[in-house]
C-alpha cells in the first residue's frame, strides 16, 4: 500500500465524521447567511443583498420579540425544573438498586417515544378535565413533562461513563461524602448536566405541537413563526436562530474548559 493509501486508511473515520458534522451544520450556516440578507420581498428566501440591518435592529417586529422573550421565560423555567428532577432521577437510577428500577427505566422512555400529537392532545384533555385554563403555566408544565426524560437519559449516560475509582480514592483520602460529591462527582458529571440542560432548553424553545395544544392565547416564538409564514417571515427570525446557536455553543465550550480545569486541580490537589 502506498503512503497516501496508508494515510487515508488511518484517517478515513475522521473524514467521515467531518462530512457528517458538516452535513449537520449546513442548515445552521444557511440560517446564519440569511440573517445577513435583505430579501427582495417578504415571501422571498433567496440571498438578495448583504446587510447588517437585521442584526442592528433585531426587534423590528415588536410581536416577534415579545414571543422570543416568552419562549425564553418558558424555556428557562422548564429547563430548571426538568434538569433538577432529571438529574436526581438519573443519580437514583445509575447509582442505586431498588424494586421497580427496570420499570422506571422503561417509563422514562415513554415521553420520548410518544408522538407529540398524542402527548399534546392528552395534556389538553387533562387540563380541560381538571378545569385548568390554558396559558403560560400549562405550557411550562407540558414542557417539563417531556424534557425530564431527555435530561435523565443524558445525565445517566454521563454517569455510566464515570470512573467510580476516583470517588473511592477521594474517600480513601478521608474526604467526606459531601466533599467527594462536590469536588469529584459533580465536576465530572457537570458536562452531562449542562448538556442535558441545553438540550432541554432547545426542546422547549423549539416545541410547537405540544405548545399549540396547551398555550391558549399565549404566543411563543415557534407559534409566531408559523403564523408569520403565511404573510412572510421577517429576516430577523434568522438573527434569533443564529444568536441562540452561538450562545449555546459558547456555553458548551465555557463549561467544558472550566470543568477540565476544575478536575485537573482536584486531582493534582
Amino acid at each position: 500500500m502506498s503512503r497516501a493509501g496508508r494515510w487515508l486508511a488511518d484517517r478515513w473515520a475522521v473524514g467521515v465524521a467531518l462530512l457528517v458534522l458538516g452535513y449537520l451544520l449546513l442548515p445552521v450556516a444557511v440560517v446564519a447567511g440569511l440573517s445577513l440578507n435583505r430579501p427582495a420581498s417578504r415571501l422571498s428566501y433567496d440571498f438578495h443583498e448583504f446587510t447588517l440591518d437585521n442584526w442592528r435592529n433585531p426587534c423590528a417586529s415588536a410581536d416577534m420579540c415579545d414571543a422570543v422573550v416568552r419562549s425564553v421565560q418558558i424555556g428557562f423555567l422548564a429547563t430548571v425544573a426538568s434538569t433538577v428532577l432529571g438529574t436526581l432521577m438519573a443519580f437514583a437510577l445509575a447509582r442505586h438498586r431498588f424494586r421497580g428500577r427496570s420499570t422506571v427505566n422503561v417509563l422514562i422512555f415513554l415521553p420520548m417515544a410518544t408522538p407529540e400529537l398524542v402527548m399534546g392532545t392528552s395534556l389538553l384533555a387533562l387540563f380541560v378535565s381538571a378545569g385548568v385554563p390554558q396559558g403560560f403555566w400549562t405550557v411550562v408544565i407540558a414542557h417539563v413533562m417531556f424534557c425530564v426524560s431527555f435530561v435523565v437519559v443524558t445525565v445517566k449516560a454521563r454517569l455510566a461513563g464515570m470512573d467510580r475509582r476516583l470517588e473511592e480514592a477521594a474517600m480513601d483520602l478521608y474526604a467526606s461524602e459531601w466533599q467527594t460529591f462536590r469536588r469529584i462527582t459533580l465536576p465530572l458529571a457537570l458536562p452531562g448536566i449542562v448538556a442535558a440542560a441545553l438540550l432541554a432548553f432547545s426542546l422547549s424553545f423549539d416545541d410547537f405541537i405540544i405548545t399549540n395544544f396547551n398555550a391558549g392565547t399565549t404566543v411563543t416564538f415557534p407559534m409566531y413563526v408559523w403564523g408569520a409564514a403565511q404573510r412572510g417571515i421577517p429576516p430577523q427570525v434568522n438573527v434569533i436562530g443564529t444568536a441562540m446557536f452561538a450562545i449555546a455553543l459558547l456555553l458548551v465550550l465555557f463549561t467544558t474548559i472550566r470543568t477540565s480545569r476544575s478536575v485537573r486541580r482536584s486531582l493534582s490537589g
